[in-house]
């Protein structure tokens, strides 16, 4: 189900042939025709099809490796920087405290080899995750959460002190400060166990200490609080940046398809195509240099059947795909949110200037919402007579765009103003939906 809901092409014949079971079945569901309501045009998503198509959604390797290579200059390290001065800030807070309740400690000796060895762990690891690219390996992540459970124990051994005395952890409740220097290279869930396993330990310190009056927990939720929000915030923070960096990038990505010829192949395909070729030249050169020898077996006879069936379906499938469908199927952001159904390839034949307009008419629709059930559906022709002196200079088909979950007041002006770049249009609202019909004009092929 890796495209489901999405129409670009006519459904054909089958190609017979041996081909493995999970590209004839990525091959079929591109094909599949779109869902559709009583009155014939492609119905809104629901939550079940969308969610299965967040599931299945499946990155370009291009794409991969651009937002690999461009994580670090998009800011992730400044925000890493930023994160860690925070952080400071918080640690210099409590160690003020450390020496503010230095002669209340009953033996402040084990506080101070805390404060020490916390230190001392926090200005190596960053320093090795600098010398290793900004990478944090599980072993070093291991070893820096073994001394920061060391550091806990011992400042919970020299905070504990007689019944009503003013000592609190500081140095254990600066752990936290270490977590939100490790949120830009490390992956949030485990930082978020880690800073539950901290508050845990300080809970269990607090309750298990004498106390003669109840007011004496306020400063140990302030310590609490200190412990566990500063790295809570800081993987709230961390992705969401990438969460935005990600969507430009999509965006960029998404943007290229648009100086493409009508029909062409996507990143996807290209990928595939790229691994059939090599697959093939390798089959070819085994049998030019006599690895394998001929006649083929039927292991060998089958593998070059497959190659072949899976090289014709590619280019029956690249003849009939358009520049929307790749930018919709290969965008994480739209592929789960957007619904397509243009049978005839008609978004193949707009100007560079309407696709960059409807392109972006979609994406403001998906992203300048909060509710992650938004959904657009959008239907291209069919092609309308023209009457006048230009009737066999232009072509005339309407593209009907739906929205679900975006209500009209939500529509930025930017959106219009795309949509009108696209050709006139006439909007209603419905039930907290929006309905566009857009007259769009294009020059006739015919006529080039």
């Amino acid at each position: 189900m890796s495209r489901p809901g999405i129409v670009d092409t006519r459904p054909g014949d089958s190609i017979p042939g041996d081909i493995p079971r999970r590209d004839q079945r990525r091959l079929d569901q591109a094909r599949r025709p779109g869902r559709r309501d009583r009155a014939g045009h492609t119905g809104p998503l629901d939550k079940r099809e969308r969610r299965e198509r967040r599931r299945s959604f499946r990155r370009p390797e291009r794409t991969e490796q651009t937002a690999r290579a461009n994580q670090s200059s998009l800011g992730g390290r400044h925000l890493g920087i930023g994160l860690s001065f925070s952080g400071g800030f918080i640690a210099l807070f409590l160690f003020g405290q450390f020496a503010v309740q230095w002669f209340d400690y009953p033996t402040p000796m084990p506080s101070l080899i805390a404060w020490i060895l916390l230190m001392t762990v926090t200005i190596l690891s960053l320093i090795t995750v600098q010398r290793l690219a900004a990478r944090m390996p599980d072993w070093l992540y291991a070893a820096a959460l073994a001394s920061g459970a060391a550091v806990v124990v011992l400042d919970l051994i020299g905070s504990w002190g007689e019944p009503g005395s003013d000592v609190h952890p500081t140095a254990a409740a600066a752990v936290g400060t270490l977590l939100i220097s490790l949120a830009t290279v490390r992956r949030g869930r485990d930082l978020v166990t880690a800073a539950l396993i901290l508050a845990l330990l300080l809970v269990i310190g607090a309750l298990t200490e004498e106390r003669t009056d109840p007011l004496t927990l306020a400063p140990v939720l302030l310590t609490l609080s200190l412990a566990v929000l500063p790295p809570l915030l800081g993987v709230a923070t961390v992705r969401a940046f990438r969460r935005m960096a990600q969507r430009e990038l999509d965006l960029v990505l998404v943007q290229s398809t648009i100086s493409q010829p009508q029909f062409a192949v996507g990143m996807l395909a290209s990928e595939d195509l790229a691994r059939i070729d090599l697959d093939a030249e390798t089959l070819l050169d085994d049998v030019a240099k006599g690895r394998t020898a001929l006649p083929l077996s039927i292991e060998k006879s089958t593998t070059a059947a497959s190659l072949a069936t899976q090289l014709r379906l590619h280019l029956i499938r690249g003849r009939r795909e358009t520049w929307l469908y790749h930018a919709i199927t290969e965008s994480e952001f739209l592929a789960p949110s957007v619904n397509l159904t243009d049978p005839s390839g008609l978004a193949g034949m707009l100007d560079p200037a309407q696709r960059d307009a409807l392109l972006r008419t979609i994406w403001l629709l998906i992203s300048d919402t909060t509710r992650s059930e938004a959904s657009v559906s959008l239907s291209l022709g069919p092609i309308r007579p023209t009457h006048g002196v230009t009737a066999r200079q232009k072509l005339r088909f309407p593209i009907e765009l739906t929205t679900t979950g975006v209500p009209r007041r939500r529509v930025d002006p930017e959106t219009w103003e795309a949509i009108r770049r696209v050709g006139p249009h006439v909007d209603s609202s419905r039930d907290g939906s929006l309905h566009v019909e857009i007259e769009c004009s294009i020059d006739n092929p015919a006529d080039a």
